[in-house]
This record gives C-alpha cells, structure tokens and sequence, in this order.
C-alpha cells in the first residue's frame, strides 16, 4: 500500500508544491544536454514524428494526417538515439514531448535530450507528459494560437521555447533507485487505467456507431414506410422518398466564420471540439457549429447564447425550407472521410459545406422526423453521456496517479510490483494537436 513519506521540503514551483527531503531540485540543463548531431551526410532515413498522443513514433505509423510532410532533403534533419527524451519547443505546452524507442532523424524543431548522469529518462518523460507541469511552461513561449479544450488541455499551439528557457526550469531529482521504482510502478498503474480506458472507449464507439445508423435510417428513408423510394447519387444518402427533394445545402443555409473573442464574460466559446473558455461577447441561437479544422465530424446544436472561434463555423437557415435542427442531424452523415484525407490538415472550408447535397423533404415531414430522431436518441444519448463521463474520471485519475508519484506525494519504494500486461497511453488527441503551418517548413 502507499504511503507518504517521512519529510518534506517545500519547492517554489507552478506545479509542485514540496517533494520528499531527500530529493533534489536542479535545473533541465543540469540534468540533460542536447544533442546536437546532423543528418549530414545521410545515416538514416528513419523519420521520428512526435505527437502529444502517441509520443515518439516512426513517420509512417503516424495517426491522422496533420502536420507537415517529410522533407526530399534528408541532410536537413537532426539525429535522435534512443531513449533520448524528444521535446516540440513548438508544442511541449500540449504535451508534444516523450522518450524515443528508436535511432532516427528528426525535425529541428524537436530538441533531443540525454542525461548527463546515470538517469532513468523515462520518469522525465512521465513529468513532461503532465499537464500541470506543461501548462508550468506557457510563460516561456513566444508564439500564437493557444486554445484550450473542455478538457483543459492547450491545444493549436505555436509557442516556441528556447533551450536556454527550458534550460533554467526545474526538475525535482529522486535517487536513481527511487526513478527506477517510480517508472515500473507508473508502467504498471497507467497501464491498467488505460486497459480501463480502452474498454470503455470500444463500448463507446459501439455506441457512436449505433447512433449514427439510427439517425441514418430516419434521415435518409423518412418515417413512412409505405412510401415509393428513388435512388439518388450521392454515396451518403443512397435511397429517399419518391416526394423529397436533393438540393445543395447553400440554397437553405448560411454559413459564417467564427473569430477569436476581445472580452471576459460568462458566454460559452466554442471551437470545433466543444466549448472550452468563456468570453463576453455573444450571438444569438439556435445555431449549428460545423468543423473548419481540427475535429470535422462533430456538428453542435447550440440552443443558449454562444461565441464560436474560427475552428468552427456557425450554421443558420435562410429561406424558410430547412428546419435547422434537421440539418444539424444531416449534418452527422456528410462523408468527412473524404475531406479529411484530402490535405495535410484535415479541414473544411464554407464552399465545401455549401456544395453538399442534403435530402429535403416537406418542412412539416422535417419536423417530424426530428422528433422521431430524438425520441429513440434519448435513452442511448443518456448511455453515452455516461461512457464519456466514465473516460473522463478515468483519464482524471491516471494523470492524478502520475502526478503524484512522480512529486513524491505518495512514497512507493516498497511497493510490489505484479504481473501485468502493458497496455499503451490511449489519452485521446485533442482537436487541434497536429495543426500544420506552412511557415514552419522544418516541422514534421
């Protein structure tokens, strides 16, 4: 069982508060150097991309499309060794810092750090995935675009760090032993919430999948099943009703563009993944937010006084003809796939919203299907709810756990360590993680 341990001393830190006596603080140059060799002339072609979801992976086992392509010119890379601790000094704030399992090349941008001692560098890379510890960093940056998600979680960064910044920060320095036994007892404790995790997020897909058949159903085939049906050419929408129409949906709807609030208020702000800060100014509802960037398959049914920023457009109806919260279950079908895999960062843009075809039926027959929709939704909106609150406790804990061990809040030198079987960190990404930026031609 844990314990704390005997004495403490306090530390003058923005995310730790005191670790064990016997501890040390040093500064990150103290503890690690960077290493500074060059691609030049050519030893590997292995690309290392760095993610705040999947940490340190091979280029081609990269999940998601954001981000810059790989450079033609190999010889403009650094090189990486492993179990160097990889840091984004674009994007350490979101988490974009982990341990390499692999010899490789890297973006300039990332900084490839070892110890100069007999470290385990995998409890630093425990530290440097704590969100206490990276929001610690964000009065280092000088950059643009941070947003935080519902989560809490920085996302859209491009604060860059330098090393003589993120040299000077400080690092609490447990005996080698006590690092050793803090890895296998994290190894061992995250694996078995993220098992907890993955469970739960299976059954949520299930769910997800569940939802969109129902509303598929409804949509696309009416609520009469007496009807005569006609095949229509879009892949989405297959089969309707002989009497509904296919339209392009800017003939019934307005699209705008969000923008990035000027004032402190109580209004919800909302971005492409969800509401996720407060401002003061306002527009009026109901409204559905579409995806510009970042996540795209996610449409928000806004009913109370909003604000959207520009990860997100705002959707309104403009001739009488569309019921808008019909649109907005349209609007779960639409083949994002396509879009998504079109460009290096998944994105949307007014004109591609506005060329998708819609089936329209009568606007009473709207209304009615609506209610339909939402009726079977209840119960299973509820069951979803529910899953997702269950991930998020889950997700709380684990960085709770972390936290905690590696602080030295709780003592677990002497504790056993069992059998167990690794399961990977299946922290999701948050919306906007792999943004790419042309202007950032070295980033990979």
């Amino acid at each position: 069982m844990s314990n704390v341990y005997e004495t403490y001393v306090d530390v003058d830190e923005k995310w730790v508060s005191k670790i064990p006596s016997h501890w040390q603080m040093k500064r990150l140059k103290a503890i690690f150097a960077m290493r500074k060799e060059k691609n030049n002339p050519v030893v590997t072609d292995n690309i290392l991309s760095l993610t705040a979801k999947q940490g340190v992976v091979p280029y081609a086992e990269k999940e998601g499309a954001g981000g810059n392509k790989p450079k033609s010119d190999m010889t403009q890379y650094n090189i990486a060794h492993e179990n160097d601790l990889l840091v984004n000094c674009m994007n350490v704030v979101s988490g974009a810092a982990g341990v390499s399992r692999y010899y490789g090349a890297i973006s300039p941008v990332y900084y490839a750090l070892y110890p100069h001692n007999d470290e385990n560098v995998w409890y630093y890379h425990h530290i440097f995935r704590l969100m206490p510890f990276q929001r610690s960093l964000v009065g280092l940056g000088k950059g643009i675009l941070m947003h935080e998600s519902d989560e809490g979680t920085l996302t859209s960064v491009r604060m860059r760090i330098s090393m003589d910044y993120l040299g000077n920060v400080l690092l609490p320095v447990p005996p080698r032993d006590e690092q050793d036994q803090i890895v296998k007892y994290l190894n061992w404790k995250v694996s078995e919430i993220n098992r907890l995790i993955k469970f739960r997020k299976k059954e949520l897909v299930t769910l997800v999948e569940l939802k969109k058949k129902l509303i598929s159903d409804t949509i696309t085939k009416g609520i009469d099943a007496d009807v005569k049906h006609k095949m229509t050419f879009i892949r989405w929408i297959g089969e309707i009703p002989e009497h509904w129409e296919i339209i392009k949906a800017k003939k019934v709807i307005k699209i705008t563009n969000g923008s990035d609030p000027k004032s402190k208020g109580e209004i919800p702000v909302y971005g492409s993944g969800g509401a996720f800060k407060t401002c003061g100014e306002y527009k009026e509802p109901p409204v559905v937010l579409l995806g510009r960037k970042g996540t795209l398959d996610k449409p928000q049914y806004i009913v109370d006084r909003y604000w959207n920023v520009d990860t997100a457009f705002d959707v309104r109806e403009k001739s009488g003809r569309i019921n808008l919260k019909y649109y907005y279950y349209c609007a779960f079908l639409f083949d994002y796939g396509y879009y998504m895999t079109q460009t290096a960062l998944p994105s949307m843009t007014q004109t591609d919203y506005g060329n998708m075809y819609i089936p329209l039926p009568p606007l009473d027959e709207q209304g009615k299907i609506v209610e339909v929709i939402e009726k079977r939704l209840s119960a299973l909106s509820k069951l979803m709810d529910a899953k997702e609150e269950i991930i998020k406790e889950l997700a709380d804990l684990k960085n709770r756990v972390i936290s905690d061990v590696v602080t030295g809040a709780i003592d677990v030198r002497n504790v056993k360590i069992p059998d167990y079987e690794i399961v990977d960190d299946n922290e999701e990404s948050s919306d906007d993680e792999d943004l790419g930026d042309e202007s950032l031609d070295e980033e990979v």
